[in-house]
């Protein structure tokens, strides 16, 4: 074992828990801050174009980008968890392996997701809730994210992958680079090539391809923990179980989510294009401080499934609160900043005022849901690291099904515009505290079991 091996092991081990915290989460947080910028970036060159109904096209679209990364995060989020647990249980060879079986799946997953994409494309637009001249500028938009779909879901699969070994700033290195070119490609294919909105999708598809080969280059140059290796790839059923038993209930959160954004969508769409566009951008910004706490939660998952591995309940106790406190604290001040700053920020996307007036309105609304969004974020990521994730999965049936649909129908109903963008932070405020309890009272007989067998 190398000495930054060491120092990998020392960090899930023994380092100060919230110094574990920083450490591993803060490089994930900044990669995905810069994956903020492949929509932001789509979303203000878009927004050049001065055209409302490829603006909204681009929200429209947005759900099958999140499709492709919740199909990913089968492999992705399962075998992560795996990798981190065996990890902890010195099962070193069976780590490689879960790694090998995840680079197969992920190949495999990509090319059933291109085709079937290709073949239903019109479908699935439609489904999207994309109308009139905004179907033709989302099913353009779509197809090429289809066709791209190997990069997409390997830059997802293999980042997580690689997280889980703790390799975090490698993880950063390949996330940044690729968000750097797709900075440099959008205006290039936009306006240059006058590609306009088709432009933007082959950016962000080069930006992942970019990300995936980095991520191939530490494996193969030998630079991590872990390998995948030609005398692993025979499948093994065991492994695979283990994978889909995270991955599975983890990806379909990812849908749930998906359904709610098009239920919104569609329900916005009543209301006109203009506010489904300002609907976009704030969703946009949001995203901002969403990676935020996903990042740091993302970072946290290793420490946890790691301890939970070894057993060591004292410390996983440690990392939970002390990720608690990191998160919390971090998007509080996120969500001054957007309700300080929130129109000029919607105003970099737009130049229509009633977008603008709009966005800020749904942009100061859906601020306040981040310190609690993100504490439940973390709750269902300490579950998937230690492998119990049919309890993350019913914080998500709460969450999503009995909630926030219900919520946002409920709310369009009463109060209109209004309503729809004020549903989600009192939806988010309440599964906080529901998931919370449910951590605490299920953590206890987790640890009763364990240190029974």
């Amino acid at each position: 074992m190398t000495k930054e091996d060491d120092k990998r092991i020392y960090t899930m081990a023994n380092e100060n828990p919230i110094k574990a915290v920083i450490k591993m989460g803060v490089p994930v947080t900044l990669g995905m801050l810069f994956m903020v910028a492949y929509n932001l970036v789509d979303t203000y060159f878009i927004g050049l174009l001065n055209d409302d109904f490829q603006l909204a096209a681009s929200n429209f679209a947005y759900p099958v980008m999140m499709i492709m990364i919740a199909i990913a995060g089968i492999v992705g989020n399962g075998g992560a968890s795996y990798i981190a647990r065996c990890l902890g249980a010195k099962k070193e060879e069976e780590a490689n392996h879960t790694l090998t079986i995840g680079f197969e799946l992920t190949i495999i997953g990509s090319i059933i997701m291109m085709i079937l994409g290709i073949v239903f494309i019109n479908p699935i637009v439609n489904l999207l809730g994309a109308e009139g001249s905004a179907f033709d500028y989302t099913k353009d938009y779509v197809l090429i994210m289809f066709l791209g779909s190997l990069f997409t879901m390997g830059n997802y699969s293999f980042g997580q992958l690689l997280r889980s070994e703790g390799s975090t700033f490698y993880s950063m290195v390949g996330m940044i680079a690729g968000t750097v070119a797709n900075i440099i490609l959008d205006p290039l294919f936009i306006f240059t090539f006058d590609m306009q909105i088709k432009g933007a999708a082959i950016a962000t598809v080069l930006g992942n391809a970019i990300s995936m080969f980095i991520f191939l280059y530490y494996y193969v140059s030998k630079k991590t923990l872990l390998r995948p290796s030609l005398k692993l790839l025979k499948l093994d059923g065991k492994i695979i179980a283990e994978i889909m038993w995270v991955g599975i209930p983890h990806t379909l959160e990812q849908f749930f989510a998906t359904a709610a954004i098009i239920v919104s969508n569609n329900l916005a769409a009543a209301y006109g294009t203009l506010k489904v566009a300002s609907i976009g951008v704030s969703n946009k910004i949001m995203s901002f401080g969403t990676y935020i706490y996903q990042g740091l939660a993302a970072g946290c998952q290793p420490l946890m499934g790691y301890n939970f591995g070894s057993k060591n309940f004292d410390r996983l106790k440690k990392l939970i609160r002390a990720g608690m406190l990191v998160i919390c604290s971090t998007e509080i001040v996120v969500m001054c900043l957007f309700g300080v700053f929130a129109r000029p920020l919607i105003a970099l996307f737009s130049e229509s005022p009633e977008v603008i007036d709009y966005g800020v309105m749904a942009l100061r609304a859906a601020m306040l849901m981040l310190p609690f969004v993100g504490i439940t974020s973390l709750v269902r990521n300490i579950y998937n690291a230690i492998g119990k994730p049919f309890f993350a999965f019913g914080i998500t049936i709460v969450r999503q099904l009995i909630l926030y649909i219900p919520l946002l129908i409920l709310f369009d109903k009463l109060w209109g515009f209004t309503g729809l963008i004020y549903a989600q932070p009192c939806e988010e405020l309440i599964c906080m505290i529901f998931a919370v309890i449910l951590m605490f009272a299920s953590l206890k007989k987790f640890e009763k079991k364990v240190t029974q067998e």
